[in-house]
C-alpha cells in the first residue's frame, strides 16, 4: 500500500511542477524561466526537478504536452464539426501566452535533432494536426490539385510561420490571416470574387 501512496504523491508532485512551469514560462517567457525559479515556486531544489524529468529539455517537452492537454489544444480535439473555428481559437489563445509560443517555437527547432527529448512529441503532434486538418478542412470546391495532405501541410506551415512573425511583431493578426488563407484554399471561387 505504501508504494501506491508514494506513487500517487510522485504523480501529484510532477503535476504541481508542470503547473508551476506553465505559470513561470507564461509570465516570464521561455528565456527567463530557469530551473531554479520553477523549483522555488514548487518548493523543491533544481535537482529535485531533474529527478522527475531528467533534464530541462524533458521538463519543457512535458510542459508543452501539459499545455496541449490543459488548454484543450491537443490537435486531436479538432475532429469536431467546427474544426476550422477550433483551430483558429487555438491561434487566438496563443496570442495570450507568448512565453509558451516562444518555448514551442524554440523547442521545435531543437527537436529537429532525432536525439532531442522533444523530437517524438513534435513528430506525433504534427502528424495528428495534419490528419485532423486533412480530414476536416477539405471541401468539394477546394483548389484543384490540392490534395488533403498538401492542404494540411500548407496550413501547418503557414501557422508555424505566422507564429514566428508574430513573436517578432505582435501586431501580426495570426487568426485573421489564417482564416483568410483557409478560406482561399478551401473556397477559391469565393476568395477570388471578394475584393
Amino acid at each position: 500500500m505504501a508504494a501506491r501512496g508514494s506513487y500517487a504523491k510522485g504523480v501529484a508532485r510532477r503535476e504541481e511542477i508542470l503547473e508551476s512551469a506553465l505559470d513561470v514560462i507564461g509570465r516570464r517567457g521561455y528565456q527567463n524561466a530557469s530551473l531554479k525559479e520553477i523549483a522555488e515556486v514548487v518548493g523543491v531544489t533544481p535537482a529535485a526537478l531533474l529527478h522527475y524529468f531528467g533534464s530541462k529539455e524533458e521538463l519543457f517537452t512535458a510542459v508543452l504536452r501539459k499545455r496541449d492537454e490543459q488548454d484543450g489544444l491537443d490537435p486531436a480535439f479538432l475532429g469536431a464539426a467546427d474544426a476550422r473555428d477550433g483551430f483558429l481559437e487555438v491561434i487566438r489563445h496563443n496570442t495570450r501566452v507568448p512565453g509558451l509560443v516562444a518555448l514551442f517555437s524554440r523547442l521545435s527547432v531543437d527537436a529537429a535533432d532525432p536525439g532531442h527529448p522533444a523530437h517524438a512529441y513534435f513528430l506525433e503532434r504534427s502528424a495528428h494536426l495534419r490528419e485532423t486538418i486533412a480530414a476536416n478542412f477539405t471541401t468539394d470546391e477546394q483548389r484543384p490539385g490540392l490534395d488533403p495532405e498538401t492542404l494540411a501541410r500548407i496550413i501547418q506551415a503557414a501557422s508555424d510561420g505566422l507564429q514566428l512573425q508574430w513573436m517578432i511583431d505582435p501586431t501580426v493578426d495570426m487568426p485573421g490571416i489564417m482564416a483568410a488563407l483557409i478560406e482561399a484554399l478551401q473556397h477559391p471561387a469565393a476568395a477570388e470574387a471578394s475584393p
